[in-house]
């Protein structure tokens, strides 16, 4: 006997949408019992977060939306800006405070929809289903014996891979005392930061209206930064990259994400699943999870209410997966320059179609196309190493003070005055890679 028919571990974006989509079959096909299980305030529950991902207008959580731009811009490493409109897509920012309320009200308002607060210690496999083991923070044990287990946790560890680099990122969101920024205009990567030896930096700025924006640096390296090396960073980037006058700083966000070849399996035995970067929803060249979260959570919901197996199916076609592999290695062993690797493509390919490539929604002859606007022969010498490259267990490296420009002192100051950043908005999720 099941308390529920499916259960779904862990409140993030994949287990929210996934448990939202189950609640909302077709006509004529009765809802399933779903219980979510949450992790209690403190360490495992994260803090507010941002994400962002790109489709056309009128998308199913525009209501909630933090900001959207029909214009982006890329700054090559010459200050050259390439600017274009990706119509019919707009990019777009969610803050995750708002999503989980509009996904939490509608579990509420649904009566075989139930969620509990538990710390899960163990998902066991049971003859036809499985059971998840917890402990709520009164110390109360919690089993909970389901037919389908979808279980977004990070994994302990990251698989085996040939090249695994890290998308490592401190923002803050600043306002200033005078219209410093375009609200239609998003920069998606500013290159006149300093580059590191192997991998790529660049600044990020996402306008929130006139006086506002969430600005971040954001490098992909080896190893992540102090966060003193991240202050820097911000510091010479505001001061003289993109030079503000006065602001001050409201709130500040990082993050660190796997970029990896990496095989995630998707299933952890019979009945039980894994879903969102834990079952490899991460694009491993782009970092970006939210839209491949929505695919993968679609596609599951509309089995389970078919009367199918609803396992996942691969987030990334097997294509996208060998491209990203091929561009992994390339930055890693130094036969790129990401900057202008990246600024190549912007400025050979119509923005919508790289979009759409960056996404894995264009086909073949689309992707052959763009490979003209890359480094052709390092690229194909890449290529054919990948075949006799070994997998290996990733050994994360210490932080380091690498990366941090080198044209402002520790204490450089800001043009001026600021608060002090806020409490780290961007800790480890549910449906995040383990840092």
């Amino acid at each position: 006997m099941y308390d529920t028919e499916v259960a779904v571990v862990g409140g993030g974006a994949a287990g929210l949408s996934l448990a939202h989509r189950l609640c909302a079959p077709p006509p004529g096909v009765r809802c399933p019992r779903v219980t979510v299980v949450d992790a209690p305030p403190g360490p495992l529950r994260p803090p507010e977060r941002t994400w962002c991902y790109w489709e056309r207008p009128d998308g199913e959580y525009d209501g909630v939306l933090a900001a959207s731009w029909d214009r982006l811009r890329v700054h090559g490493t010459d200050g050259a800006p390439l600017t274009g409109r990706p119509a019919p897509l707009r990019y777009k920012m969610m803050r995750s405070g708002a999503f989980e309320k509009l996904v939490g009200d509608r579990l509420a308002a649904t009566p075989s929809a139930r969620r509990v607060t538990a710390v899960v210690d163990e998902v066991r496999t049971l003859p036809g289903g499985a059971e998840v083991r917890g402990t709520t923070a009164e110390g109360d044990p919690v089993r909970l014996r389901a037919r389908w287990v979808f279980d977004s946790r990070p994994l302990p560890a990251l698989p085996p891979a040939r090249t695994t680099l890290l998308q490592h990122f401190h923002g803050w969101f600043v306002r200033t005392e005078r219209p410093e920024f375009d609200p239609a205009t998003a920069d998606l990567m500013d290159f006149r930061t300093p580059q590191p030896d192997h991998g790529l930096s660049f600044g990020y700025v996402l306008p929130l209206g006139p006086h506002e924006a969430l600005v971040e640096y954001t490098e992909f390296s080896a190893a992540p930064l102090d966060e003193a090396a991240y202050h820097r960073a911000l510091r010479h980037y505001l001061t003289a990259v993109r030079p503000l006058g006065p602001y001050r700083i409201t709130a500040s966000e990082q993050g660190v994400i796997p970029m990896t070849d990496a095989r995630f399996p998707r299933a952890a035995g019979p009945g039980v699943f894994r879903i969102g970067a834990a079952g490899g929803a991460t694009r491993p060249s782009t970092g970006y999870t939210f839209a491949a979260v929505q695919r993968q959570t679609r596609i599951v919901a509309a089995a389970f209410h078919q009367g199918r197996v609803p396992a996942p199916p691969p987030p990334h076609s097997a294509r996208s997966r060998l491209m990203d592999a091929v561009l992994l290695r390339a930055l890693d062993r130094g036969r790129i320059d990401g900057a202008d690797f990246f600024t190549g493509l912007f400025r050979g390919v119509p923005m919508e179609r790289l979009l759409r490539f960056l996404d894995g929604g264009t086909r073949l002859r689309e992707d052959l196309s763009i490979g003209l606007h890359t480094p052709v022969l390092p690229m194909l010498r890449t290529v054919a190493e990948l075949p006799g490259l070994r997998r290996r267990p990733y050994v994360r490296p210490a932080r380091t003070e690498s990366g941090a420009p080198k044209t402002a002192p520790p204490d450089a100051p800001t043009t001026a005055p600021t608060t002090a950043p806020a409490p780290n908005r961007n800790g480890p999720s549910d449906d995040a890679p383990p840092e």
